[in-house]
């Protein structure tokens, strides 16, 4: 920063003033990176690569979140026996105070699983190793010390806070006891109720590959903005949980099998043909509408994580017409947002196929799939408030202007452009 802090690192247009501060280059962000061309890569890792290396769960089909989480935090591919005491450390960590659920169940119970969600992470708040010890007298150069021990707390309690969400939502509160035996995201599956190994297996690639997609989502950027002014690592993912609660966000995972039955209903067949579906995505932009699960606000190319959930389809599930729904949605919905001339990024998105993977396992209830998707990205943003804790970032505060104030710059600046003329 003494060297360097004055270079200039992007421009900024009066259209990205208006159009959501979309690709300026405005702050750092550790765990990941996003190409719009290649997609995400953790730490510099592809989803392809991480497969391959990080250490998988117990059935040896998927990798474990334990290890995705030491690569973010340390920048280091982890061993077997470190993902393992990560795992240990989370159960360890892992018992959510009797408060907490007292305060879920004086919700009513059609209250939707996000909003639960966010409000038992904020009773979480009492746990918080970072205010305790900011009020006795923490010093800066700990600030991240006292954060990762939050995040690791944080993190070690989400399952059991989000499977009590669904069994309590959906499930006539039949609770089901953590298995102390099992990984994180194998624990949280049967949490919910799911003992099918290929779920757990699906629940363990979920959690990895939705964890973190940058610093410029609106859940990430939410968590960070809120954690640079020293909140705490629940109030700050709390924060983030509401951003990710967004029919724009992390809700569409919800919107797009809702979209599908829609259309099952409406075409009165699981087995639609090609141009069936054609026809009825025509009839969705013809109202108004957009067509769930395609499009992104970077990518330009199908989603790699989108890619990944194919590929675990391909190789685990024999036959599922939701399932081959998806995939002809894929093969016929490009082009014809490409046919509209308007549409920057006609391809999937993650949230494209998603659904259609946890319905075949038996979890049918979409009103809760942003929950398992604010779980899983925890991970991304709680290792990044610790570095913002390492690197000591500062209070986030950009500069507004009003609509006035580019009135009055335009017109000097046409004012400039007509002397230069003359």
């Amino acid at each position: 920063m003494k060297e360097h802090g004055n270079a200039k690192v992007d421009d900024v247009t009066l259209g990205q003033i208006y159009g959501g501060a979309r690709d300026i280059k405005m702050m750092v962000w550790e765990p990941s990176e996003l190409d719009s061309m290649e997609g995400i890569r953790f730490r510099g890792y592809s989803i392809t690569e991480l497969k391959e290396l990080l250490p998988k769960g117990a059935e040896n089909r998927e990798p474990k979140p334990e290890g995705l989480f030491w690569l973010l935090l340390t920048g280091d591919i982890p061993t077997a026996e470190e993902a393992e005491w990560v795992s240990e450390q989370w159960r360890q960590r892992s018992e959510v105070p009797a408060h907490v659920f007292r305060v879920l169940e004086a919700l009513p119970e059609e209250t939707h699983p996000m909003t639960q969600f966010t409000i038992g992470i904020n009773a979480l708040q009492s746990e918080s190793v970072f205010a305790r010890r900011y009020e006795e007298g923490l010093g800066k150069k700990d600030y991240w010390d006292a954060t990762y021990e939050d995040a690791m707390n944080l993190i070690a309690m989400l399952p059991r806070l989000a499977a009590y969400i669904y069994r309590r939502s959906f499930h006539q509160g039949n609770h089901i006891a953590p298995d102390p035996s099992l990984d994180w995201g194998g624990n949280y599956a049967h949490m919910l109720g799911f003992e099918d190994p290929y779920f757990r297996s699906l629940m363990r690639l979920y959690l990895t590959i939705h964890a973190d997609h940058e610093g410029g989502n609106a859940s990430a950027h939410t968590t960070h903005l809120v954690g640079s002014t020293l909140s705490d690592a629940y109030l700050s993912l709390a924060a983030g949980i509401n951003a990710l609660a967004g029919p724009l966000h992390g809700l569409a995972n919800q919107e797009v099998i809702k979209w599908i039955f829609e259309m099952v209903d409406d075409l009165g067949t699981t087995k639609p043909t090609g141009e069936d579906i054609a026809n009825y995505v025509r009839k969705t932009i013809s109202e108004g509408k957009v067509v769930p699960g395609y499009g992104h606000a970077v990518l330009r190319r199908p989603d790699p994580r989108f890619t990944a959930q194919m590929d675990f389809a391909k190789k685990y599930i024999a036959s599922d017409d939701i399932v081959e729904i998806v995939w002809k949605i894929f093969e016929v919905v490009p082009p014809i947002l490409q046919s509209l001339g308007k549409i920057k990024n006609p391809w999937p998105n993650v949230d494209a196929h998603s659904g259609a993977l946890l319905v075949h396992y038996g979890l049918k209830e979409y009103s809760y799939y942003t929950v398992l998707f604010g779980v899983s990205r925890a991970i991304g943003v709680l290792s990044a408030l610790c570095w913002s804790r390492v690197l000591g970032f500062p209070l986030e505060r950009p500069k507004s202007v009003t609509t006035e104030w580019v009135k009055n710059f335009l017109a000097e600046a046409a004012v400039k452009e007509e002397a230069n003329h003359n």
